[in-house]
């Protein structure tokens, strides 16, 4: 007669294998083709689960994000019950890794699908399973929500154990980060089976009868705003502002996932303390009428700077470029003009402002690109310190279509991106050179004719 299970963590791999064998803990085996209907969540948990079982880079991407332990062996598990603490909760996946024998670390897993949440309810089910089995570290939920890093969760818990974390995928997420391995880089899957099997995965995940999507539409919030500073209405329900700005994060997020699917390296958007962002751009949306986010690209010639405007009803993107510092401001002038001619879509470029940077002044010198040369008109431009020039394109969008919304800015994001950034590059200063001898002794008799 073996003891009830009170902890998973520390446990030895074969007694957990006994509390099976007995009927006290029941699970499923994870399939790769499952038998059941697509888009039903327990399919799409068997191939998410199989999937990080069987691709090396795939399993690597995931347990770094999840802080999961790399070394050891891991166990995949679906459908399990710890039918000696709760009979009713069914864990729709369950990862253990084992070191030497034991578990040394596990996580729980929650899977939504289509237009399904993550329900507060039905994750304290879990983190209540997790507290009795003396605290498992991990709680991962997956569903179609978008969250702006994987480490914060849809839902939070009041007074959250220190020794549990909450993590949070959407599908497009871990879409992505399948699509990257498959790109020719240096993250790719080495081994080709495993290609072949990644690319199936991709094939059901992007069935629209897979129950995955992503993010099409802002929300109701959103629109409420739109509509209430379009009407000059004061913005007083802080409820309905963060349902706006909740909504502007989810897009921030589904533009960088998107862009680093066309790229083939990962985009990054603002991380800050949630908390603290949220206080800043509640007061930014009340006050201004503007919300905005940067996207890191590596490589890019800077930080790509996204900015919305209900006021204006204008989307604006940004990029810095610094211009050669060793020659003058008029060739800093003609540099950033050459550069801009080469573009392959001038009618873009109509939206293009181009906003020159003045050393100690706030004040810059702006154009529009199409009056561009009115940089060398310009009163006293010769002695202009111009540092940096900001590139601008600034068009209008439809607010309150909330669907059409997503569609105008993700396409405006990648015209910028093909139209300006890519091809853009920054002067950056030379190295130092070493002294010749004759240099150096110039140098030298300078300073003895100095003395």
């Amino acid at each position: 007669m073996i003891n009830k299970i009170n902890k998973l963590v520390g446990l030895k791999k074969t007694d957990f294998d006994e509390y099976v064998s007995s009927g006290k803990i029941s699970l499923s085996q994870p399939r790769l083709i499952p038998i059941l209907k697509p888009g039903d969540e327990m399919a799409l948990t068997s191939v998410l689960m199989s999937s990080i079982r069987l691709i090396k880079e795939f399993r690597y991407q995931i347990f770094k994000e999840l802080k999961l332990k790399r070394s050891g062996k891991a166990y995949f598990y679906t459908e399990v019950c710890f039918k000696d603490i709760d009979k009713e909760s069914r864990l729709d996946g369950l990862i253990l890794v084992v070191i030497s024998g034991v578990i040394q670390d596990a996580v729980f897993i929650e899977v939504k699908s289509g237009k399904n949440l993550i329900k507060s309810e039905q994750i304290m089910k879990y983190y209540k399973l997790a507290r009795d089995l003396k605290n498992v570290p991990k709680i991962l939920t997956v569903s179609n929500e978008f969250v702006a890093d994987s480490s914060q969760s849809p839902i939070s818990i009041s007074n959250q154990s220190k020794k549990i974390s909450l993590f949070h995928f959407s599908w497009t997420y871990l879409k992505t980060l399948a699509q990257l391995l498959l790109f020719d880089n240096n993250d790719n899957i080495e081994d080709e089976d495993q290609i072949e099997i990644m690319k199936e995965v991709m094939h059901y995940l992007n069935s629209k009868d897979s129950g995955v999507s992503g993010f099409h539409k802002m929300s109701s919030g959103w629109k409420e705003v739109a509509e209430k500073v379009k009407s000059q209405q004061s913005l007083s329900d802080e409820k309905v502002l963060i349902d706006a700005i909740t909504s502007w994060y989810q897009e921030e997020q589904d533009m960088t996932l998107m862009l680093s699917r066309k790229l083939g390296v990962m985009v990054r958007s603002d991380i800050e303390n949630p908390k603290n962002k949220l206080n800043r751009d509640i007061k930014k949306l009340k006050n201004d009428h503007c919300l905005s986010t940067k996207l890191r690209v590596r490589g890019a010639v800077s930080d790509i700077k996204v900015s919305v405007d209900f006021e204006r009803r204008t989307i604006s993107m940004s990029v810095d470029v610094t211009p050669p510092l060793n020659k003058g401001v008029v060739a800093r002038v003609t540099w950033m003009k050459n550069q801009l001619e080469k573009m392959y879509n001038q009618s873009f470029l109509e939206h293009l402002y181009v906003d020159a940077d003045i050393k100690y002044t706030s004040n810059s010198i702006k154009y529009k690109y199409a009056n561009i040369d009115k940089f060398y008109e310009h009163d006293d431009i010769k002695n202009k310190d111009i540092i940096g020039f900001n590139l601008d394109v600034i068009k209008s969008a439809k607010f309150t279509n909330v669907s059409n919304f997503v569609k105008e800015i993700e396409a405006m994001l990648l015209d910028y991106y093909q139209v300006i950034v890519q091809d853009l590059r920054t002067w950056e200063k030379p190295a130092p050179k070493l002294h010749t001898n004759k240099e150096e002794k110039t140098v030298q008799k300078s300073e003895v004719e100095e003395k």
